[in-house]
């Protein structure tokens, strides 16, 4: 069910919400965190179709930001979205324009839950610095995805200068499968030091740049980053050691091949994980990401071009 309020208040927005848990039954006693989408938008239905999947598995209350700063007049426009329409959570989209821009937290405010973590993300370009935005203040965990911004390299040193514990970013949730596959590579015998390490990937995908950065810091050992071009984002690790290298090869975005000296080849599933799934992934924590920050911290300035 969606209710439309054309032209209208937080307060009256608060009334249609009281009036759907009285008449409808939709109750708000099982939604565990306020998620709160800042977008542009012709961003927003992307960025309310992945919320409601993860709402799936954290139930929740949806406040989207929508920004349309096309119109120069101060208004706001909202919608309700319960039932099908929202998945497990409820959903309040906030068209806003004009001189509203200016104060988007004190909109976003009057309709968070109360006693519930804040979570803030943005789908697509991020701000200067996510902790310091209005939206960012509010929130325990701030949520970005380099990916999908227009200049993903770029972004991904503006997050790292900017870092603040509770931040994270998407293509680092990305990650998790790679650093769990390594992970456990390195885990059987023979027990030898990484003397030297190889990443190739997409040329601009930040999600090459970290995990290159990952296994610097980790490991303590010089690493290439090989950038490529008509690739899907990471393709290829090695992992060079005395005995011989350990190197998980994925040329199709789809299965990995893992092959290590005096080991068979093993081969697994590993698709490029989408928006929906790495979303879940990070409403499941609401603590800082502590080896993310190191990774920024510490990794990226020894990553070396190949």
């Amino acid at each position: 069910m969606i209710i439309d309020l054309p032209d209208t208040t937080t307060t009256a927005v608060n009334r249609a919400l009281v009036r759907v848990r009285e008449e409808g039954g939709a109750v708000a006693l099982g939604r565990v965190l306020t998620l709160v989408i800042d977008a542009q938008d012709g961003d927003v239905e992307d960025a309310v179709k992945a919320a409601n999947e993860a709402s799936r598995e954290h139930p929740c209350r949806v406040i989207v930001l929508a920004r349309d700063e096309t119109r120069t007049t101060a208004r706001l426009d909202a919608e309700i979205r319960v039932g099908g329409d929202a998945g497990a959570s409820e959903v309040i989209v906030l068209r806003v324009s004009g001189e509203m821009l200016e104060h988007s937290d004190t909109l976003v405010i009057p309709l968070l839950l109360p006693d519930a973590p804040i979570v803030a993300w943005w789908p697509q370009e991020v701000p200067q610095t996510p902790a310091s935005h209005p939206i960012g203040r509010m929130a325990q965990r701030r949520i970005t995805d380099s990916t999908a911004c227009s200049d993903p390299m770029r972004t991904l040193r503006r997050l790292r200068d900017g870092h603040k514990g509770g931040d994270t970013d998407l293509a680092w949730t990305r990650l998790t499968v790679w650093r769990g596959l390594l992970a456990a590579a390195l885990d059987l015998p023979p027990h030898e030091p990484v003397t030297r390490v190889e990443v190739r990937g997409h040329e601009s995908h930040p999600s090459v740049v970290l995990l290159a950065a990952w296994l610097a810091y980790a490991l303590d050992c010089p690493v290439d980053l090989v950038r490529l071009k008509d690739v899907q984002a990471i393709t290829r690790v090695e992992l060079h050691r005395p005995s011989g290298p350990i190197i998980i090869d994925r040329p199709d975005g789809r299965t990995a091949t893992l092959s290590q000296p005096g080991q068979p080849e093993r081969h697994t599933s590993m698709p490029i994980r989408g928006l929906r799934e790495c979303l879940a992934e990070e409403l499941r924590r609401l603590d800082p990401d502590e080896v993310y920050s190191e990774v920024l911290d510490s990794g990226l300035d020894r990553i070396g071009a190949a």
